[in-house]
């Protein structure tokens, strides 16, 4: 509700703003940007774009994805800069800072609350996508892969498959997001459980800082690196790229799916599905996808399991046998595949032999749903009357679920402390959800009240003091309470929650790199008030 108030407080604004002033703003900009650059008028026109520039609502709208945030009231940057080289990103810092406008960066666009391409001010938006560059190297101590952060997962996924179907990276499913946002804010996908985070593999990186410098892992420093693996790239500067170590998978994996209603014991299901999930065999990764449907006129609840095993067939089926015989696997349930098509398969593509890696490069540009994301961390198992309670409200709300993922297993080999990301001891991570189709204020306070709900009865079931949250699900919802202008106090809130005990050290790498918070936006890492850091301890 706050973003969505704080939106429609500004739209009149913006919208008047839009011709002079912003004509304005483009100009001293691009005198700046000139400036610093030595961009000649013809590339300049490709790379700064003005609100009048034929290419400016396209370009805007390719990585918007969610419609929420693209509709004719939405706030618009007044430039959008699209860089080519490593120069033009420190003269957009540069030149931002100089005019102290907000300096937006938009990798992949999956910020799920639109903090990367909307604001409540004057702003620029940064779009990395042409960062798109990958090298894989399969002869640096195993395997490596340097890759720029506009690049999509999808396209890291198929540039390491080139060059060998037994070497993989532990990130996301979904094929278009941007590895900038993803990786920085401590990614994960259905290999979490056998190999960590996307931040367990991170050795390098370079990074723009509020100076315009650019500084890799040794320039930098540690604390700096440590931040940026969890913490979120953009409260600390604009990064380039990524070093990651590639890791080794089976020639074949194992994939299957089950899906319950509830008259088919659902319920059974999924409450065993909390003492499996996150204790089996750390090759083993179940999701489960608990959301209400219609059948026959009535709503009622499904709950639909998705798995890949880092194995074959024959092993998980004997495996979930003993321990999970309420699912009732059997090796017709199963494929047995490729890795790199397991990541079609978990695409929804259901005869992956008829479907050619490439689509991993397809970008989709202007392609959004409405939606509204939440999260949440179990530590304790529910109980079956208090699952079937969760089951009987769910019906009671359309296209509205719950995505259950399982922790466990060789993610808990990382102390707590050792990158920002702060959870790898929770039992499993909820994804409250809701998607829908139809535009309109009505129909946007009906679906977010659903996941709102949903988020609201699940208060004593998940983790307290603070209620936990998963930064790459970005939620403005956390932390609007009221604090006048304490922009530290504010911090707290949400971060907290994204990174619990980890916060007071983001806090301290930030206010060091970036004391004057040009890095900023709604969800930031706060600087120290000024009077409290002549006690901060040197990093």
């Amino acid at each position: 509700m706050y973003l969505i108030l704080l939106l429609l407080f500004f739209a009149a604004s913006h919208s008047s703003f839009g011709s002079a002033d912003s004509a304005n703003v483009y100009e001293d900009f691009a005198r700046c940007f000139t400036n610093e650059t030595s961009i000649s008028h013809k590339e300049l026109s490709g790379v700064v774009l003005s609100r009048s520039s034929v290419s400016f609502t396209t370009v805007l709208r390719a990585y918007i994805r969610n419609a929420r945030f693209n509709t004719s009231s939405t706030p618009k940057p007044s430039v959008i800069i699209v860089p080519r080289v490593d120069s033009h990103v420190q003269a957009a810092v540069i030149c931002a800072k100089k005019l102290n406008l907000q300096l937006k960066i938009r990798s992949g666009g999956h910020d799920y609350d639109g903090l990367s391409y909307v604001s409540a001010v004057t702003f620029l938006v940064l779009d990395l996508s042409n960062f798109r560059n990958i090298t894989v190297d399969l002869n640096d101590d195993g395997g490596s892969a340097w890759v720029q952060t506009g690049a999509t997962l999808g396209e890291l996924f198929y540039r390491i498959w080139e060059k060998s179907e037994v070497h993989a990276f532990p990130a996301g499913l979904c094929p278009t997001v941007g590895v900038g946002g993803h990786v920085s804010g401590g990614g994960y996908g259905h290999m979490i459980r056998k190999f960590g985070l996307t931040i367990d593999h991170v050795v390098d990186a370079t990074i723009v800082d509020a100076n315009g410098r650019i500084l890799n892992r040794k320039t930098m420093g540690e604390d700096l690196f440590w931040a940026i693996r969890g913490g979120g790239g953009g409260s600390f500067g604009v990064v380039l790229g990524f070093k990651v170590k590639l890791v080794e998978v089976p020639k074949t994996v194992t994939v299957f799916r089950v899906d319950k209603s509830v008259d088919q014991n659902a319920l059974d299901m999924v409450h065993k599905w909390q003492f499996v999930a996150p204790r089996t065999d750390p090759g083993l990764f179940m999701r489960v996808l608990i959301s209400s449907v219609t059948r026959n006129k009535t709503q009622t609840v499904n709950a639909k399991l998705r798995a890949l095993f880092l194995g074959n067939a024959n092993d998980v089926v004997s495996m979930l046998a003993k321990e999970f015989p309420e699912l009732g696997l059997r090796k017709e349930d199963c494929k047995e595949m490729t890795w790199i098509q397991s990541l079609l398969w978990w695409m929804n593509h259901v005869d992956v032999d008829k479907v050619k890696p490439e689509i991993l490069l397809e970008r989709e540009p202007d392609s959004a749903k409405f939606l509204k994301r939440k999260s949440d961390y179990v530590e304790k198992e529910m109980t079956k009357p208090e699952l079937n309670r969760l089951f009987k409200i769910l019906a009671t709300l359309n296209r509205t679920g719950l995505v259950l993922n399982p922790y466990g297993g060789n993610l808990n080999a990382t102390a707590t402390n050792e990158t920002a990301f702060p959870h790898r001891h929770k039992l499993y991570k909820i994804q409250h959800s809701v998607t829908w189709t139809d535009a309109g204020p009505e129909a946007e306070r009906l679906y977010i009240g659903n996941v709102r709900t949903t988020y609201r009865i699940m208060t004593p079931f998940v983790s307290k003091n603070p209620r936990s949250s998963y930064l790459n699900y970005r939620d403005i919802d956390i932390g609007v309470n009221d604090h006048g202008t304490d922009s530290y106090r504010k911090g707290e809130i949400y971060g907290r929650k994204y990174f619990g005990e980890n916060f007071d050290r983001l806090v301290r790498v930030k206010t060091a790199v970036d004391p004057d918070n040009f890095f900023r936006n709604e969800q930031s890492i706060p600087t120290l008030p000024p009077k409290r850091r002549s006690t901060m301890s040197p990093l």
